[in-house]
């Protein structure tokens, strides 16, 4: 199998034909498998997609300088992206074949502030896997003793 690994070019990305021939689930397990590349986004915010199920999709990262707002703490937005990324792959996971997903909408709650360096895990989780719509939430927890730095919702519209 193949390890997985990220995209360096637009060429890389899967094409439309390609996302559609498959479940949400599907792509989503490609990633992991290594047969599609994971995002861009990736390895610029230190973060990577562990594991995926029905409805649930984990990732983990790890903020560095380069995250860092111009106090020096983790910028809001690499909260955000990792929330994002968490819930979004979530929601992909119920999309059937045919189908694709964009976010609609998002929040997020910071609950304390991230050291740099600290090791986390993001979960997503879908609520609710609507036809035209799906909601999910997501927490980013340290990876080694649980605690809460953040938490996060979403809105997403399928398309056909």
């Amino acid at each position: 199998m193949p390890a997985p690994f990220t995209a360096r070019s637009p060429d890389d990305i899967a094409d439309r034909a390609t996302l559609l021939s498959m479940s949400g689930l599907a792509f989503i397990r490609a990633m992991l498998d290594g047969h599609q590349p994971m995002p861009a986004i990736v390895d610029l915010m230190g973060i990577r997609l562990e594991a995926a199920s029905e409805g649930r999709a984990v990732f983990r990262g790890t903020a560095a300088f380069a995250h860092t707002n111009p106090v020096g703490g983790v910028h809001g937005g690499w909260y955000g992206t990792l929330l994002d990324s968490a819930m979004g792959c979530a929601v992909m996971t119920v999309v059937p074949q045919g189908r694709w997903y964009t976010t609609l909408e998002y929040k997020v709650n910071l609950t304390r502030a991230l050291p740099l360096g600290v090791a986390v895990l993001c979960e997503g989780v879908v609520d609710h896997p609507g036809r035209s719509t799906a909601v999910a939430r997501a927490e980013i927890r340290g990876a080694e003793d649980g605690r809460l730095y953040a938490t996060g919702s979403t809105t997403c519209i399928l398309l056909a």
